[in-house]
């Protein structure tokens, strides 16, 4: 089980840096929240894996539990929001489009690894609001570079900001908090429910992957 789940883990990562691989030849795509973390899912994704093979030291749970907190985010906005991606604009790899690989296939697999192979009990309640520390960097982020560099994409017309929730320049301030607001209480309700979920889940992984 141990290999299968080095597999496993190795697999998500491989699905996380080739649906991450374009953003190298176009730099603007890191502005994209599903590329920052899905590239950090593969990293560590990357690291557990090698451990799992070589019964080596698994990355910290709290590390884990956050790119976790992401996947699930990420899984959520691409299947509840994102249109279906264009097989005409979004490049394929042995035939699955990039953006399917990492916004829909990895966090799957990333939350069945979860699930699975990972022990539980082991989170600590701090996680949950510690989870939440990347989302108003990554905010004052995207808000900066768009005062900054307010045509540098990626966006059709050079538009800066990746999503149209965030759009700082079409919402306005209101409706800009507004969706802040909103958006910070869903990130909070996802990394509470991975922290009860592992808290529910045997303390031992459902299948030994250790």
């Amino acid at each position: 089980m141990r290999f299968i789940a080095g597999v496993w883990r190795l697999a998500i990562a491989a699905l996380c840096f080739v649906g991450t691989y374009e953003a190298w030849t176009i730099p603007n795509r890191w502005v994209y929240f599903t590329f920052q973390t899905g590239f950090m899912l593969g990293i560590v994704m990357l690291w557990s894996g090698a451990a799992s093979l070589l019964k080596g030291i698994q990355p910290p749970a709290w590390l884990k539990g956050c790119l976790t907190v992401y996947a699930i985010i990420t899984a959520l906005v691409a299947f509840l929001l994102m249109p279906p991606d264009d097989p005409h604009y979004v490049p394929q790899v042995l035939g699955i489009m990039t953006n399917t690989m990492l916004h829909r296939i990895a966090p799957v697999m990333a939350v069945v690894d979860f699930l699975l192979f990972d022990p539980h009990r082991r989170f600590k309640p701090s996680y949950v609001l510690s989870w939440m520390g990347y989302f108003p960097i990554y905010l004052a982020f995207v808000v900066i570079r768009a005062q900054l560099w307010p045509h540098s994409g990626p966006s059709v017309g050079g538009n800066p900001y990746p999503y149209t929730f965030i759009d700082l320049g079409q919402l306005g301030w209101s409706q800009f908090i507004v969706n802040i607001v909103g958006l910070a209480i869903g990130f909070l309700l996802v990394a509470l429910a991975v922290f009860l979920i592992d808290r529910i889940l045997p303390e031992k992984s459902l299948l030994r992957s250790q």
